[in-house]
C-alpha cells in the first residue's frame, strides 16, 4: 500500500455530521476493503463557510481504492495526492476538546 492524503473540503455541515461519516468511513474500510484501504488520520478543518472539511491521510493500494471507498461510504473527495516521504520535525499536539 502507498500512503496518500485527500482534501475533502466543506463536506460537512456540522461536527456531528463528521462524525456520522467517519464511524461509516471505519465500517467500510475495515469491513468491506481492509485489503485495500487503510484509514490513518484525519484533521478537521474550520471552513470559512461555518461548514467541516477534512484533510485525511490513508493508505491504499491506489487512488481508484480510495475513490471506492468514498463511493461506498458516501464521502466527498476533491483531491487525492501521493505522499513521497515524511517529514516529522514534533509529534502531532494533544488533541483540543472541542
Amino acid at each position: 500500500m502507498e500512503t496518500y492524503v485527500i482534501l475533502r473540503r466543506g463536506g460537512w455541515q456540522s461536527a456531528a455530521d463528521l462524525e456520522e461519516a467517519a464511524a461509516r468511513s471505519k465500517k467500510v474500510g475495515d469491513e468491506q476493503m481492509p485489503d485495500e484501504v487503510r484509514w490513518i488520520r484525519s484533521y478537521v478543518l474550520a471552513e470559512n463557510e461555518g461548514t467541516v472539511g477534512t484533510v485525511c491521510v490513508y493508505q491504499a493500494t491506489g487512488p481508484e481504492a480510495i475513490r471506492e471507498h468514498a463511493a461506498r461510504a458516501f464521502l466527498p473527495v476533491d483531491e487525492i495526492i501521493a505522499v513521497r516521504d515524511t517529514v516529522i520535525v514534533r509529534p502531532d499536539p494533544a488533541p483540543v476538546a472541542v
